[in-house]
């Protein structure tokens, strides 16, 4: 389990960009050392922790890419239809028994072995069937049309997959292709779950006066699976420092990150922020990000601890801006670049200088443009918004003001989580 020392980070002004948050703890968090081998099957969404090298050629050997007659390109005639007579047949799972003859062409289907002096392959629509048996091929085909060459896809020696790959479905098929059944990858990170705070309840009981449910903690959870962490569910932190100090530390024994929601403000009943200084220390709290600015990065008995907003909007925003970069670098896992599409804004909005912002915004095809409409109630704490929307606009800190008509950068929600 990765352990950080109380004093491994230091920041002394009150807000902090994103950037600079996240060069600093990625740069500080030490990659898991613990790694295992999985099965293939149970490969997806690890991280892989050692590269992948081709034990053979795929294809392995040169094979039809359809169902159709194998011929040597040399017997055709340049210019006019070649008429030949077909001296076998070969298909997928069987060697290829017949050779190839000279002047000859050799019915094949996809998947097939190339038999032997035949380069080039004629669909089967293209071919015209002669009452003697024979095949009338027209003119034009270039040579080695529809033969897929052994190391066509990757060959023998090469690096197939890298390590720090997060591994996806088509991995997993390359993986196969190549005949391995299982991968080396890194542990799952362990990572413990709280909301905060006295007003919460269960999902499925009776809910008290004065009270919410928790949604937060069971999006978090939800987001760190699809992180591909290991989540043990602590349920509710109370309004009490001291049980929170006492569950917080048991936590940190036992886990890679703990991950909170709440009780990072400033108010009298905000506690997490106490806690973590009383067993460990503070690395920055407040972004300068909207929403989420209240957001605590700390240490609490050498474990790393992110200590997010009460808001639901803000949670879904700062987890995926720090937490999950958190868990790249945990992981050794090569980060997924965000790639924001340029769509067209729909409304006019002013912010201020230095703060990140991201607006929810709906998208609608207008003529040849994506036109982005803001969701029209602002609140952090409107999960509908985040349900009734396609994804978020990003405002950079030095941008001031959208007008109607202006491009601006676009993040599909399917990119953040």
């Amino acid at each position: 389990m990765a352990q950080l020392s109380s004093d491994a980070f230091a920041f002394g002004r009150s807000l902090m960009r994103v950037e600079e948050a996240l060069s600093l703890v990625t740069a500080r968090i030490p990659p898991i050392a613990e790694t295992e081998s999985v099965p293939l099957v149970d490969a997806d969404g690890r991280v892989l922790a050692r590269s992948v090298v081709a034990p053979i050629d795929v294809p392995i050997f040169d094979n039809s890419a359809v169902d159709g007659y194998a011929v040597a390109h040399a017997d055709l005639n340049p210019g006019t239809a070649t008429r030949l007579p077909v001296v076998g047949r070969v298909s997928a799972g069987h060697a290829a028994g017949q050779q190839g003859a000279h002047g000859a062409a050799v019915r094949i289907f996809t998947g097939a072995p190339m038999p032997s002096g035949t380069d080039t392959v004629y669909m089967q629509e293209d071919v015209r069937l002669l009452d003697n048996g024979a095949v009338e091929l027209p003119a034009g085909l270039r040579r080695g049309a529809n033969r897929r060459a052994a190391g066509e896809d990757i060959t023998r020696g090469d690096e197939a997959l890298a390590v720090g790959r997060r591994l996806e479905p088509r991995d997993i098929a390359l993986a196969a292709a190549l005949g391995i059944s299982g991968l080396h990858v890194r542990r799952r990170p362990r990572v413990a779950v709280f909301s905060t705070g006295d007003e919460i309840c269960e999902p499925g009981t009776s809910l008290a006066p004065a009270a919410i449910y928790d949604s937060n903690r069971y999006a978090l959870i939800a987001l760190l699976r699809r992180c591909g962490c290991g989540v043990t569910d602590l349920g509710v932190l109370r309004d009490n420092r001291d049980a929170m100090e006492v569950r917080l530390s048991a936590a940190a024994a036992a886990h890679d990150l703990i991950v909170t929601s709440g009780g990072v403000s400033a108010g009298e009943e905000d506690h997490v922020r106490a806690a973590i200084t009383a067993r460990g220390s503070m690395v920055f709290w407040r972004l300068a990000i909207k929403p989420g600015r209240p957001v605590a990065m700390g240490v609490v008995n050498g474990t790393p601890l992110v200590g997010l907003p009460g808001n639901p909007v803000a949670v879904f925003v700062t987890f995926a801006y720090v937490v999950r970069p958190l868990i790249w670098a945990m992981t050794a896992a090569t980060p997924i670049p965000l790639m924001p599409s340029t769509v067209v804004s729909g409304f006019n909005y002013r912010k201020k200088a230095g703060r990140r912002e991201y607006l929810r915004v709906s998208l609608a095809r207008h003529g040849t443009q994506l036109v982005a409409t803001k969701y029209p109630v602002d609140g952090a704490g409107v999960i509908t918004s985040l349900t009734r929307t396609d994804g978020l606009v990003e405002l950079g800190e030095d941008r001031l003001d959208v007008a109607q008509g202006d491009p601006v950068p676009f993040i599909d929600y399917r990119q953040l989580a």
